[in-house]
């Protein structure tokens, strides 16, 4: 029996959704469909955050899943299962479960689990693609502790039906998406691609237009025709897909990515390197003639004395690392790389995944709460509207107030008005604001501006600083009133930073009263004072 890591209750913001969510059940108690919905986002409030892997077929999301994961478990070639939507959660055991589409075809079902060349074999006993609405792996990776992964099919395909079962997961028109966040793959910057996002964006947020998806320019290392200079390639154009407006209103980053030399960095085989170091000992003229093409080198690999191994090891060489990943590895290794060990780490890095996954960590896991929660509120608001019933008055209360209340969807409703009118602010005003209401990473080096290991005396004092600047700024009479409402929500950012870098001894203070105690510079006012205004203000105006 697969064992799930234990559910935690919420705290902070997603604790009084979780309340709203509770109190909803009563509410509708007899509603078997109000109550269904009621009590998934009471479990999604519970689970790991829900993060979609989507873009175009052939965009490389098992690839790319594959790499965040650690593992090659996700099929990866254009089979059956490719079209079906795969959910990759943790487990203490592995385990396959089948969902029918249809409830009439029967309960869920185990599958079983068997592996060939290390990639999952999905044996769907009999059901088609179309008859499947969802496949579920329980595996035992640590990545999968903190989110879970979803494949989803391509979008904008040639079958129809693959794309709308795609449609119909991430973008509901009943409910809110089933994932709380998305990684778009795309390997140029179509309409389709921008139609998308937009839309996953208006579903999954309601209102609030809260940008929660990360772009991939995939496939980085093909743009250079697999040269090694490829990569800063990759890095110029997303860059300038970075700064592009309409992707950047709904993206929170653009990261460039080798999905296949990632994928086998991660899983990188002793046989692997061993052929590795073969090819980096042979003289210039003899690599290069083996690297030329994909055919010369597997039909004259071991002739040349290159890779050494059979036909069979120098094609899988080939499809795991690709011309460019063999390349790369050969300069590493004749830099003086001599560890296998150290040599995936490298390639890694040198793929962009360990860019992806401190935005995975900086974006999405540090924001869980918030990103879980705004899902649910948005259940439960159309819930309401939809489906109202005599007594729902309190519930509406609820939710208006925590929506207007909660500084963390302050932050997400400022963060989106960055991305897309402008927040009133001179340039630089801005861009600061972005930085510390979380635009870069929600921690507070990300926020601050500073290097990650900076001191805990190095972050107070920038901290402080960053909230004398933007009081100031929001005092200044010649700041228009919407532009203070912007400044208020940067300055209660800052007294945030504040509080969770206060020290041992503030702490216990603050467990004793309840609240943070926050540095107060000299003539100014208590913190409590501070800290109640701009809760009003900042309501007021992000209205």
């Amino acid at each position: 029996m697969t064992v799930h890591p234990p559910a935690i209750g919420p705290s902070g913001i997603g604790a009084e959704v979780a309340a709203l969510v509770r109190d909803a059940v009563v509410i509708y108690d007899g509603d078997a469909h109000a109550s269904a919905l009621l009590t998934g986002y009471a479990q999604r409030l519970r689970e790991p955050l829900r993060v979609a892997i989507a873009g175009m077929v052939k965009a490389g999301k098992s690839t790319l899943l594959n790499a965040i994961i650690g593992e090659e478990i996700a099929p990866t070639d254009t089979g059956e299962c490719t079209r079906i939507v795969t959910w990759y959660r943790h487990g203490d055991t592995p385990g396959i479960t089948l969902y029918p589409a249809d409830p009439a075809a029967g309960v869920p079902r185990a599958l079983p689990v068997r592996r060939s060349a290390g990639r999952l074999q999905f044996d769907l006993g009999g059901f088609r693609a179309e008859d499947v609405a969802r496949l579920v792996v329980d595996w035992p990776a640590r990545s999968l502790r903190e989110l879970t992964l979803i494949d989803t099919p391509g979008i904008a395909s040639l079958s129809t039906d693959v794309s709308a079962r795609t449609s119909s997961f991430l973008l509901p028109e009943d409910k809110p998406s089933e994932a709380d966040a998305a990684v778009y793959l795309m390997r140029h910057l179509h309409a389709s691609d921008l139609n998308f996002l937009e839309a996953f964006r208006d579903t999954a947020t309601g209102q609030s237009g809260t940008v929660n998806a990360l772009a991939v320019l995939s496939r980085a290392d093909e743009i250079g025709a697999g040269r090694i200079d490829s990569l800063l390639s990759a890095a110029s154009i997303a860059e300038r897909y970075r700064q592009d407006p309409g992707l950047r209103t709904l993206a929170l980053g653009v990261v460039p990515i080798a999905g296949l030399l990632a994928q086998s960095a991660r899983t990188l085989r002793q046989r692997e390197f061993a052929m590795l170091r073969d090819i980096a000992r042979l003289d210039r003229d003899a690599r290069e003639r083996l690297l030329l093409s994909a055919d010369r080198f597997v039909r004259d690999g071991g002739g040349s004395g290159g890779s050494g191994g059979t036909d069979r090891e120098r094609a899988e060489l080939l499809d795991r690392f690709g011309l460019f990943g063999i390349r790369l590895a050969a300069v590493l290794i004749r830099g003086g790389i001599a560890d296998p060990t150290e040599l995936a780490h490298e390639l890694a890095r040198r793929s962009g995944l360990n860019d992806l996954l401190q935005l995975l960590a900086g974006q999405f896991k540090a924001r869980a709460e918030q990103l879980k929660a705004r899902t649910a509120l948005i259940g439960v608001e159309k819930l309401l509207r939809e489906r109202p019933r005599p007594g729902i008055e309190p519930l509406d209360a609820a939710l208006e107030r925590i929506q207007s209340n909660a500084h963390e969807f302050r932050e997400l409703r400022l963060l989106a008005d960055a991305r897309t009118a402008g927040l009133g602010l001179a340039s630089a005003d801005a861009l600061e604001a972005e930085r510390l209401i979380g635009g870069h990473g929600i921690g507070p080096a990300r926020r601050l501006g500073l290097d990650e290991e900076a001191t805990g005396t190095e972050l107070r004092e920038r901290a402080l600083e960053s909230l004398h600047r933007w009081r100031a700024l929001a005092a200044n009479p010649l700041t228009g009133r919407s532009a203070a409402g912007v400044c208020q929500v940067v300055q209660r950012s800052c007294e945030a930073i504040l509080a969770q870098l206060q020290p041992a001894s503030v702490g216990s203070q603050q467990a004793a009263t309840g609240r943070p105690e926050l540095p107060v510079p000299a003539g100014s006012h208590s913190a409590g004072s501070h800290s109640a205004a701009p809760r009003a203000s900042a309501g007021a105006a992000t209205a």
